[in-house]
């Protein structure tokens, strides 16, 4: 494994346009799939990438194919739709799927490349696209020993945290895990600034004892501190996709006959943001959600 190691992204939107960007900036020969959006990939063939029209195009000029898409339909169709990855990739090829997906999807997708001797790594992301265009991310990865230390000086690119989770799928599942407990805090922080503005309570000193003490946390103040001072965007993560993500780990668990009380309601709260039209809004607007739940007005607008 070399620097110069061919890359392969699929995606370049909000957070691949700053793992791409990253990966040409350190002298990785890089290649991006055009799409609607235009300015990410401009900007990324002005700093040196190739673009392609097209995945199978793209496969075939990669030793190591990265996918930063939305989710398990989105991954399908990249792979396996029209003029995909796997109608073009070769024995040794290495498929890096960074998206949030299913379990299951990557499962099916690990198992077909195989046939073709083709490894699929499952290597979903934490933080947000401010990080990703640092080149601070985080990854959990689901990989073979041998694989993990081939691809890992990739990851080191545009990752600040590199984890080994365990084997093929321990990474999807690590991250579906973190993604549940990170949406518990949010809920519960909404709902809980809605049963403070209801009681009476002061929302600073309520913010003030959490801020002091062992509930606090990183989430918590992204949510409750910002939302404070009127700002709705601190957690810049939409509802549509927390409650995707949600989704895939109550199914996980589901498929493992385990218990998820917490998880289905967290996954209902986030049902019912969408619901009310507040889908495309980031993961604070759940105190939106209270708001026209309880009729209450709960924080400051600007």
């Amino acid at each position: 494994m070399t620097t110069r190691q061919r890359i392969g992204l699929v995606g370049a939107g909000l957070m691949g346009h700053g793992i791409a960007r990253n990966l040409v900036e350190k002298g990785f020969p890089l290649t991006v799939r055009g799409h609607r959006n235009r300015a990410p990939i401009d900007d990324l063939v002005r700093r040196g990438a190739t673009e392609v029209k097209t995945n199978a195009d793209l496969a075939r000029t990669a030793d190591i194919v990265i996918l930063c898409v939305t989710g398990a339909p989105q991954v399908e169709e990249v792979m396996f739709g029209h003029e995909g990855v796997a109608s073009a990739v070769r024995p040794g090829q290495v498929v890096v799927d960074t998206s949030t997906s299913e379990p299951s999807t990557t499962t099916r997708t690990r198992e077909a490349l195989a046939k073709s001797e083709v490894r699929f790594v499952d290597a979903p992301l934490t933080r947000t696209p401010v990080e990703a265009e640092q080149g601070r991310l985080n990854t959990m990865v689901g990989a073979d020993d041998a694989t993990f230390a081939e691809i890992r000086p990739v990851l080191a690119a545009y990752c600040e945290n590199i984890v080994h989770a365990g084997p093929p799928g321990h990474g999807i599942v690590l991250k579906l895990i973190n993604n549940f407990i990170a949406q518990a805090i949010c809920t519960a922080t909404a709902e809980g600034l809605a049963t403070a503005v209801k009681s009476g309570l002061s929302l600073r000193k309520l913010h003030e004892v959490i801020s002091a003490g062992a509930v606090n946390s990183g989430i918590f103040q992204m949510v409750a501190g910002r939302a404070l001072e009127g700002d709705l965007a601190g957690l810049k993560f939409t509802i549509a996709n927390a409650t995707k993500d949600l989704r895939y780990y109550t199914h996980l668990a589901e498929q493992m006959m385990l218990p998820s009380v917490v998880g289905e309601a967290v996954h209902q709260s986030l049902v019912t943001a969408n619901a009310l039209g507040l889908g495309e809004r980031f993961v604070p607007s759940l105190i939106e959600a209270q708001e026209k739940i309880t009729g209450l007005a709960i924080v400051p607008r600007p």
